[in-house]
């Protein structure tokens, strides 16, 4: 996504180097707490004691400085992950597949704080059920795999349905599946920060919190009259949705707000 102004300043705001300096700086705490309990007779912790130890401070830090409550587990977890695979001598190049994979994956979720949120089909569905009956233009901002995409555009075929994903590998994995579908749902590869939100009677989102405030700024100010800003589960902070339906009995809200 488009960093804008100041970017090397927002680049070190990243969640992702934020949590590994929370790490690093629970390596000394965590040392000292165990040189202290080992002068006091304690014998010395398994390695995976010490781990947890340093997760658990790490987490520490992350939830003070408010990182994303799903960075918690990450932190606890990430350095006994370490002691498991090198206790385990698994081969450097799994890593290294594992790194490029979640890379393509993920791209820059560690800037955009936009991980992988994949909706489901009675989401889909119910995005339809709101649409209008006359023909639209509709996008799905940070489309995925395609899966909302292809549906609407096998369920109204007299609307122009796209999708914009910037991570690689979701934007091939849709594209090759409009192909061998022949469906007439389009997808592109870029930041919908960069799109144009005028020309689109009808926008979904299924981001995270941290970018609802500037997707709503985005869209108060480019949508026109009567479009339809739909956001799945994360509400814009302030703003009272004209539109709140469960998809699910007991699950996420689909939101809606019209311009």
């Amino acid at each position: 996504m488009s960093e804008g102004g100041g970017g090397a300043p927002q680049f070190w705001r990243a969640p992702a180097l934020r949590a590994l300096l929370h790490q690093g700086l629970a390596l000394s705490p965590a040392f000292c707490i165990l040189v202290v309990l080992q002068a006091w007779g304690m014998p010395a912790p398994h390695p995976l004691v010490a781990a947890l130890l340093q997760g658990g401070i790490a987490a520490s830090l992350s939830a003070w400085r408010r990182l994303a409550i799903w960075w918690l587990p990450i932190q606890l977890l990430f350095p006994s992950a370490l002691v498991v695979a090198l206790d385990l001598r698994l081969p450097p190049s799994l890593f290294l597949g594992l790194f490029l994979f979640f890379l393509l994956l993920y791209w820059s979720s560690f800037r955009t704080q936009v991980p992988y949120y994949p909706s489901t089909r009675p989401v889909w569905r119910a995005v339809v059920g709101l649409l209008p009956a006359r023909p639209l233009r509709c996008i799905d901002i940070g489309s995925g795999f395609g899966g909302l995409v292809l549906e609407l555009a096998a369920l109204r075929p007299d609307s122009r349905v796209e999708g914009i994903e910037l991570a690689p590998l979701p934007w091939l994995a849709s594209s090759v599946r409009a192909r061998c579908t022949r469906s007439r749902a389009r997808f592109r590869r870029g930041d919908y920060l960069d799109l144009d939100f005028a020309g689109y009677d009808v926008v979904f989102a299924y981001l995270s919190p941290a970018a609802m405030p500037v997707l709503w700024e985005k869209a108060h100010s480019e949508m026109r009259p009567g479009a339809l800003l739909l956001s799945y589960e994360f509400l814009m902070s302030g703003r009272a949705p004209d539109i709140a339906l469960q998809p699910r009995h007991g699950g996420a809200v689909l939101y809606g707000w019209r311009m």
